[in-house]
């Protein structure tokens, strides 16, 4: 028998009332609650089941979709359902990576949304064991002309480098795109990337009848509350969003929580059982996942829960989401020495229960028990099977491709280099300290970023994206390309691409709509990760992204990493030497339906998506791979959104070289977006051994000068651009659209 805090609603009036429902529970699901229990919930169990039971925490409608990724090979040491993914590379150490979205609170309280985005990935990934290296963001808001964007990019961008440079991890790169679709539900995606050695891997697992559940962090407030409710529901115009469901972050203490969790694992990891960030659900879902993980029960006693506010109620301590909060579970009569080093550190380390061997999930508070639940029932939500519908506009799109306008070729490469989606970003990204930790090999504006493996010769090489538009027109082919996308950028730097982490964000899965983008996107994310041999190891989905209905264009974000073995070869986008000839791998053909050229001239995106060639995508990435570690070219750079035009004037902008060159073609397919695409550079006298292992997938385009005119010549037009000129063009664009 259960009993009721002080000021709740009775059983009986949670039954009346239906408050479940405000909180996300179904009416059916609230029937099967009290089926199973055979009595009515309390207040505080109706709170817990809805915060288990939500989409953000149990994956219920995700699930049987998420269930087809393929996540195993040779490297993976830890798949999903830990806090991160864990590879293998080599001499007994690992990578650990994951991605997490924070968009639904970075769209009411941009700055707090946004950092504690980049401390929750932090926690999942130091909670392994390992140490961050590196935070990489994938970021979507709508068009710049809308004051309310700006203020939304600007809070963001504040929040990321805010917790980022204060924690002293570097933030490395990411992508930032603009839509008007993501006016009313930006996403904020953040990567996170860590080292680890193998023999000190941990799992966030309550094992052991009569250990303990020790809390250490911060203190408990009442914000956040119910967060992950909150992200399991769409926006609407007519309701002011709850900014209390939004959580407060300190980085300060996140080092603190951060270095001591680390030195608990170096010094105690005999006697520590396992480690989870309370993230979505707070206290709720750590403690309850860890013990189903184990197969085992669990009991805590709330009033010993550490508390910054005064007479919280369980259903506020449970559902809580303040920040810089762990859960460690330590062999009985062991934990004064992990109590002791949290309390040097100033951080509050408090036993509040322990496991059990009984299946229950019991919560005691002022000497009553407030929740006594099945724990295998609490923590497995009921899963549905939605159905799913090809979207209409799909069956009305023109089977031919967009026909660009080229009539003033000069004017229309100056104004691809001034849209939002492919301007320098460097205004945004130079607020994040790229360099701390002083391990940084190649730093934001290529194609990945390169990270240093301290005391070997190797680095990691990792990167996020997707073009979601693609998605929009086709979200099988377009997710095959996003993968494609993200290999070919860590490509481009000499390392081979191991393993992926996805941020899937789509509108709602109840619409069938919906859930056909999301069902064909991880068929297609599936098909090119089995290609690539790069597992999808771990990720977070994100639904509900829609104002009034509106939902988002499928936006699968994809998280990407790659092993160098050899530093000293790594290889950058800029063109280094004048002569050098330039070169495209790959062939290019009409791609203009969702590219940068159509939504510019037309302001949409329309037409069916044009192909993508798996095998193509393959030899092109084999062949660049094999020229950087051969030495025969200077620099490398992926093709996308943009076209050739965009690759080239970005491998030109970073040295300040010239280049002229001749395409041969029209002038159009300066603007082509195919696929399976890059341009290289190679010193002239090593171009016939370049060509000669090209065997027919490379053209030779022209050369790189060291003037500051472009020199361009197609079958239609020619045109001379002033390099000063262009580069102003490019860097500009977006300072400026902020500041009007």
């Amino acid at each position: 028998m259960t009993t009721i805090a002080e000021n709740e609603l009775t059983p009986e009036q949670v039954r009346d009332s239906k408050i479940y429902t405000q909180w996300g529970l179904t009416e059916v699901e609230y029937e099967l609650i009290v089926k199973t229990l055979k009595r009515l919930p309390n207040f505080t169990e109706t709170g817990i089941f809805s915060g288990m039971w939500s989409e953000h925490v149990s994956y219920k409608k995700s699930k049987p979709i998420l269930k087809k990724f393929w996540s195993t090979n040779e490297r993976v040491l830890q798949g999903p359902g830990e806090g991160a993914g864990i590879l293998d590379i080599g001499d007994g150490q690992a990578v650990v990576f994951k991605a997490e979205s924070h968009n639904h609170p970075s769209f009411v309280e941009p700055y707090e949304g946004a950092a504690t985005g980049v401390g929750g990935i932090l926690r999942d990934i130091f909670s392994m064991g390992a140490q961050p290296i590196a935070v990489l963001d994938s970021l979507r808001f709508g068009e710049l002309d809308d004051p309310h964007t700006r203020h939304i990019v600007d809070g963001v961008i504040a929040g990321i480098a805010g917790y980022g440079n204060a924690i002293g991890i570097p933030t490395v790169g990411g992508e930032i795109s603009f839509d008007s679709v993501y006016s009313g539900n930006p996403l904020v995606n953040v990567m996170a990337v860590g080292l680890i050695d193998q023999a000190a891997m941990q799992v966030g697992q309550a094992r052991g009848v009569g250990n303990s559940i020790i809390y250490v962090g911060a203190k408990t407030g009442r914000d956040g509350i119910n967060g992950a409710s909150f992200a399991s529901a769409e926006f609407s115009t007519d309701h002011e969003s709850d900014r209390s469901a939004v959580q407060v972050g300190d980085p300060f203490l996140e080092k603190l929580v951060m270095d001591a969790t680390l030195k608990a694992v170096r010094e105690h990891s005999d006697i520590i059982v396992g480690i989870q960030d309370m993230g979505a659900a707070g206290l709720l879902s750590s403690s309850s996942e860890m013990a189903a993980k184990a197969g085992m029960g669990i009991t805590l006693n709330l009033n010993l829960v550490p508390q910054r506010e005064l007479h919280m109620t369980p259903y506020e301590l449970m559902l809580s989401e303040s920040q810089e909060r762990m859960l460690l579970v330590v062999k009985r009569d062991e934990e004064q020495a992990i109590i002791d080093l949290f309390k040097e550190a100033d951080l509050d380390a408090v036993v509040i229960g322990e496991v059990t061997d009984n299946g229950r999930y019991i919560l005691e508070f002022d000497k009553g028990i407030v929740a006594d639940l099945p724990i295998d029932f609490l923590t497995h939500a009921p899963k549905q099977d939605l159905p799913m519908t090809k979207p209409e506009r799909m069956s009305t799109f023109n089977d031919t491709q967009y026909e660009p306008d080229i009539a003033d070729l000069k004017a229309t490469i100056l104004a691809i280099m001034s849209q939002q989606t492919i301007a320098s970003k460097a205004s945004l990204f130079r607020h994040f300290d790229s360099m701390v930790r002083a391990d940084t090999v190649i730093k934001p504006g290529g194609d990945a970023s390169l990270v240093r493996v301290r005391g070997t010769k190797k680095a990691l090489a990792m990167t996020t994206d997707v073009n979601a538009r693609y998605l929009y027109l086709n979200p099988f082919v377009g997710a095959k390309m996003a993968v494609a996308e993200a290999a070919r950028n860590i490509v481009s730097t000499g390392a081979l691409p191991i393993g992926i982490t996805d941020g899937l964000n789509f509108g709602s899965p109840d619409n069938p709509e919906v859930y056909y983008e999301l069902d064909q996107s991880v068929a297609g994310i599936n098909v090119v990760a089995q290609q690539l041999n790069t597992p999808v190891i771990s990720g977070n989905v994100s639904l509900y992204n829609e104002t009034d209905g509106q939902a988002i264009y499928p936006t699968p974000m994809i998280g990407m990493v790659g092993l160098l073995d050899d530093v000293n070869q790594a290889m950058t986008i800029g063109f280094k030497n004048p002569g050098d000839i330039i070169y495209l791998i790959g062939k290019t053909e009409d791609s203009f339906n969702g590219s940068e050229i159509q939504k510019m001239q037309t302001g949409k995106i329309d037409g069916q998506l044009f192909d993508f060639d798996d095998e193509a995508e393959l030899v092109a990435q084999k062949l660049v791979r094999s020229a950087i570690h051969k030495e025969l070219i200077n620099s490398a750079h992926d093709l996308s959104e943009g076209g050739l035009i965009v690759g080239l004037l970005e491998s030109s902008f970073q040295n300040t070289l010239g280049f002229d060159i001749d395409t041969q073609q029209d002038a159009k397919y300066l603007f082509s977006e195919t696929p399976s695409r890059f341009v290289v550079s190679v010193s002239p006298e090593l171009s016939d051994e370049f060509e000669s292992i090209a065997s027919g997938y490379a053209t030779k385009l022209g050369h790189v000068t060291h003037s500051d005119e472009i020199s361009i010549k197609t079958s239609t037009q020619n045109v001379h651009l002033s390099l000063v000129e262009t580069v102003k063009v490019y860097q500009e664009s977006i300072s400026c659209q902020l500041k009007d």
